[in-house]
């Protein structure tokens, strides 16, 4: 089966954005236009009327895979349209891609910008990667940037990002941050030589881990970061010039909650980079 990648498509900037970020992958794509079902009563409604149907199943999924193959020729781009639960229809379309891409609402600022309902709930509840593009995102050539748990590294967490690092031809930065010590909170003096024993400790764990990745990839450039602090709140100022972050969330089976984690919930909201959800066990 030939690697594709599958576009959560509507007429919003955030969906054409991210899009035009799937197509410069360079691999086969298809955009996925999900019609939600409303009550029989509302249907009837003007603004729910064929126009506006027929709006929403052809004219925008055709304008824009045109617009992609002008700007991206050769590329194979196909279009579908699903009724159902929008974030049910995209986890279900996608089961097969290499990759979901989906547009980001921006808020802009020091907000940071709104998941949404939708790609929230799928980032929590899909067992393939999702990548979400915000409406403007930053032109870069910058490294992919992928946050790393050294105790529990997973192999396609790591597989992921040095594979996005070689296809975009850009370097990596794997980053590993860890909280202060407990004895922080209750005014302690911190202990530098124990701070860099633990600071050297780390390199050399992190070292180790990405040694057959390294291995594997002679082409790609790698750079390896162990700070000191709340591991968000680092992978986000590390991720400021970044092309693309990548972030793991560990599957769990318990129904209740959205289960992402709160270091991938900050790079979701905080990060100005397209950022990509690999979930593993």
């Amino acid at each position: 089966m030939p690697r594709t990648v599958t576009v959560g498509l509507d007429d919003s900037p955030e969906s054409l954005a991210a899009a035009e970020w799937a197509a410069s992958l360079g691999l086969p794509l298809t955009l996925v236009q999900v019609w939600e079902p409303v009550p029989e009563p509302m249907a009837q409604a003007p603004l729910l009327g064929p126009e506006t149907h027929q709006h929403w199943t052809d004219r925008v999924p055709r304008e824009a895979a045109d617009g992609l193959r002008r700007r991206h020729p050769g590329i194979e781009i196909g279009t579908t349209q699903v009724t159902g639960h929008p974030a049910d229809a995209l986890i279900e379309a996608s089961k097969d891609a290499e990759l979901l891409v989906l547009g980001s609402r921006g808020l802009g600022g020091v907000t940071g910008f709104l998941v949404g309902s939708v790609g929230q709930s799928v980032v929590a509840n899909t067992h393939r990667p999702v990548v979400l593009v915000k409406k403007d995102p930053p032109v870069s050539t910058g490294p992919v940037v992928l946050g790393l748990d050294i105790d529990r590294p997973d192999n396609t967490l790591i597989t992921f990002a040095f594979e996005a690092a070689a296809r975009h031809g850009v370097p990596l930065r794997v980053v590993h941050a860890w909280n202060p010590p407990p004895y922080v909170a209750y005014g302690t003096p911190a202990d530098p030589t124990l701070h860099e024993a633990l600071l050297q400790e780390a390199a050399e764990k992190l070292a180790e881990v990405l040694r057959p990745w390294r291995s594997d990839h002679p082409g790609v450039e790698v750079f390896e970061q162990v700070r000191y602090g709340n591991p968000a709140v680092r992978l986000v100022e590390a991720a400021r010039d970044a092309s693309l972050l990548v972030v793991g969330r560990r599957t769990r089976h318990n129904p209740f909650g959205t289960h992402i984690g709160h270091v991938t919930h900050a790079a979701l909201h905080h990060c100005a980079a397209p950022v990509a959800v690999v979930p593993h066990d």
